[in-house]
């Protein structure tokens, strides 16, 4: 008998009728469940006070960093303060570029407070042509006091001198523009002494594996993203279990 003519009948709908609506209402409320899920777990993942901060690195099973060579890399704040932040790094590179960034709050908060020393080893890769020239700026720079402007000069301008067919020269004017010495500053560029601190920095990098640039540690532990999230809460971490 046809549903039409059903309710003609009786006034009511047919057993089929009825499986069929109970189909559908189960189908839509297992629909509304699953949806309903899916916003759930991408509010929950989306939002850091319900899902938890993300597992930080730790310096389980690793060695200790090799202090003593420390000296080949530019060290900056208290000789004995209980942390340190390691960075190797080039010049050319645009994420060390990036990273860079996050310097200043890292000299405020944490270095001229005495809390952490900073070191930065150069790492300048093979495939970054005027890298190692940048690098050999800095250092040009350290001999007069200069080492922090000019390596915050180099980021800033990276765009500028990368492709340059003659780095130094552009070197040479941000040491003038920073009040430096520029002929000392060039006669600089040319010593021996600046290409074995170089190279000191690089072999340091092989003994260690770093192969990329930025590695950023915190003593011995290496970041696992360069933010300044994690390394905040890496360096709160450690400062907290040195005392």
């Amino acid at each position: 008998m046809g549903e039409a003519k059903n309710r003609q009948k009786t006034g009511k709908p047919s057993a089929l009728s009825r499986r069929r609506r109970r189909h559908r209402f189960i189908s839509a409320s297992l629909f509304g469940v699953v949806l309903i899920g899916i916003i759930g777990s991408v509010y929950w993942l989306s939002n850091p006070a319900l899902s938890g901060p993300p597992s930080l690195p730790t310096g389980e099973d690793l060695s200790p960093f090799p202090e003593e060579r420390d000296r080949v890399g530019v060290s900056i704040g208290n000789a004995d303060a209980p942390v340190v932040v390691r960075e190797f790094a080039d010049f050319q590179c645009p994420a060390c570029a990036d990273f860079a960034r996050h310097h200043d709050r890292l000299m405020n908060e944490y270095v001229e407070t005495g809390k952490v020393r900073f070191v930065f080893f150069d790492m300048p890769l093979r495939k970054h042509r005027n890298a190692e020239p940048a690098a050999k700026a800095a250092r040009c720079a350290e001999d007069q006091d200069a080492w922090r402007p000019m390596h915050d000069r180099l980021f800033a301008e990276q765009d500028d001198w990368s492709d340059a067919s003659d780095p130094e020269s552009i070197f040479t004017e941000y040491a003038g523009a920073l009040g430096l010495d520029k002929r000392k500053f060039q006669r600089c560029m040319g010593l021996n002494r600046i290409e074995k601190k170089l190279t000191e920095s690089r072999n340091l990098a092989r003994d260690l594996r770093v192969t990329s640039t930025p590695t950023v540690l915190v003593d011995n532990i290496p970041l696992t993203r360069n933010s300044w999230a994690q390394l905040q809460a890496v360096l709160e971490r450690e400062l907290d279990e040195a005392q």
